[in-house]
């Protein structure tokens, strides 16, 4: 695998957002790159496991590099969505936020018992969300074994957090000390 430097290159970083201190990395500027992004794609889908059913992807970045993996490896894809969202009948999980909660929801019978599901975003940080995902989709039948995320926080302990849970971690892009 390549060190991603290129793609490294294409993300934005934003001093002091969204409070004073945070070094925000904004994947829009990759996303807005059509080699970039195609490059992502291809390198993330290298490393979905082959045993994979389906894709899921958390609203609502997560959504963009779920669609491309769904359209590169021919796999349906699944909405994580927020609460709101799903007009027919729905399971959710909650999670905490920093002050607070939030929940995502995904419609009841779109994951079949024991498909073998892949949970997509496009940055990992603490992992409150990625965790949220990964116990909804269980809830829900489905097996969680992989998630993959273009970006990487690791100082902030989220892909580690996963691991804790089983899941096997993939980023193409760590950007240490945020």
């Amino acid at each position: 695998m390549t060190d991603n430097a290129d793609l490294a290159a294409l993300i934005r970083t934003i001093p002091d957002y969204p409070k004073p201190g945070i070094l925000f990395r904004d994947v829009s500027t990759l996303l807005l790159d059509g080699p970039g992004f195609r490059a992502t794609i291809d390198r993330l889908a290298a490393l979905v496991a082959p045993d994979t059913e389906l894709i899921a992807g958390i609203e609502a970045r997560g959504f963009v590099v779920a669609a491309g993996l769904s359209y590169a490896l021919g796999l349906g894809k699944l909405m994580l969505r927020k609460p709101g969202k799903l007009p027919g009948e729905k399971i959710g999980a909650d999670y905490a936020l920093e002050y607070g909660t939030d929940r995502i929801e995904m419609h009841v019978g779109h994951v079949r018992p024991g498909q073998k599901v892949l949970l997509v975003d496009d940055l990992i940080a603490t992992g409150g969300t990625a965790s949220a995902g990964v116990e909804l989709i269980r809830q829900g039948g489905g097996k969680v074994e992989q998630a993959l995320f273009i970006v990487d926080l690791p100082d902030l302990g989220g892909a580690t957090r996963l691991r804790n849970q089983g899941i096997e971690v993939k980023c193409l892009i760590d950007f240490e000390g945020d």
